[in-house]
């Protein structure tokens, strides 16, 4: 996973993310040269040309969330924009980079219930994951937009217990693991989804800083491509077992952000199960944390 969102953002620095930009400025000098009586004698006009160099700090495509430009003097530069008229954008971006922690809910309580309790795991060491990588959107102002993006999204349970759970096996009995009398260093229970959320986007104007303020949110649904357990341990070095794992094939939720310029905070809810077992019942995901890229 590190490797695959190296890739991402190198990807993103490649196709434009920071873009140079110069900036030409024509001045128009005249001057006026007369003699002891007053008349004209000459008229002379010169045009001096300045060119400025810098660079623009943008993301997405398609739709221009108030970009930044910066000049060698360190000194920033808005202008007023004309309200935009309503319209379509799509394309490829990379937006909305999540990285934050991960949360087990087991029927609206933050404390696991006895049969849900091998799944005890480090809170800071639990962390959810993703970005979107394309998107479709409808402007209606300057201020509201609403877009439907698609995206990868990771959660990460850092596991305490010493135990292996296992691969293709009945669901009606829940979750099954093994006791191992090994000691992990890291023992890794990880859920991976594709991400379609619609997101409806209130922004403020630019500011004299060119950034805006941003209150965004709405439905998310996701789509299991992959569950996986890692392990490490003195005994086996680097283990990795991929399987669904009884993972919910389709999970719904909200996602709510809150940001100013590029950074923001957010949090997503699920309303399904994290797993189609009985036994699991109840057992939900929530997940906080910082955002970069509106």
């Amino acid at each position: 996973m590190k490797r695959l969102l190296l890739t991402a953002l190198v990807c993103a620095a490649a196709t434009g993310v920071f873009a140079q930009s110069t900036t030409t400025t024509t001045t128009t000098k005249t001057t006026v040269t007369t003699n002891d009586k007053g008349d004209t004698v000459q008229v002379r006009t010169d045009t001096i040309k300045s060119k400025r160099r810098g660079f623009r700090f943008s993301f997405g495509k398609g739709e221009d969330a108030g970009s930044v430009s910066v000049n060698r003097r360190d000194t920033v530069k808005s202008e007023d924009k004309p309200s935009k008229a309503p319209g379509f954008s799509w394309g490829l971006t990379l937006s909305r980079l999540d990285l934050g922690l991960a949360t087990l809910v087991d029927n609206g309580s933050f404390n696991l219930s006895p049969q849900n309790n091998f799944l005890r795991y480090r809170s800071w060491k639990s962390s959810n994951v993703g970005f979107d990588f394309i998107q479709v959107g409808y402007r209606f102002n300057s201020a509201f937009r609403i877009y439907v993006s698609g995206g990868l999204d990771w959660t990460h349970f850092r596991l305490r217990e010493d135990i292996t759970i296992q691969k293709e096996q009945p669901g009606d009995v829940g979750l099954v693991y093994t006791q191992d009398a090994r000691d992990y260093s890291k023992n890794r229970f990880t859920s991976s989804y594709f991400r379609i959320p619609l997101t409806f986007d209130w922004r403020s104007h630019v500011d004299s800083e060119g950034k805006r303020f941003h209150i965004a949110g709405g439905p998310m649904l996701g789509v299991l491509y992959n569950g996986r357990v890692k392990q490490i341990s003195d005994e086996n070095g680097k283990q990795k077992f991929n399987d669904n794992y009884h993972y919910t094939k389709w999970r719904y939720g909200m996602t709510a952000r809150l940001g100013y310029g590029a950074w923001g905070v957010y949090g997503k809810y699920y309303f399904n199960d994290m797993f189609d077992t009985p036994v699991q019942n109840g057992l939900r995901n929530f997940s906080f944390g910082i955002m970069l890229g509106f």
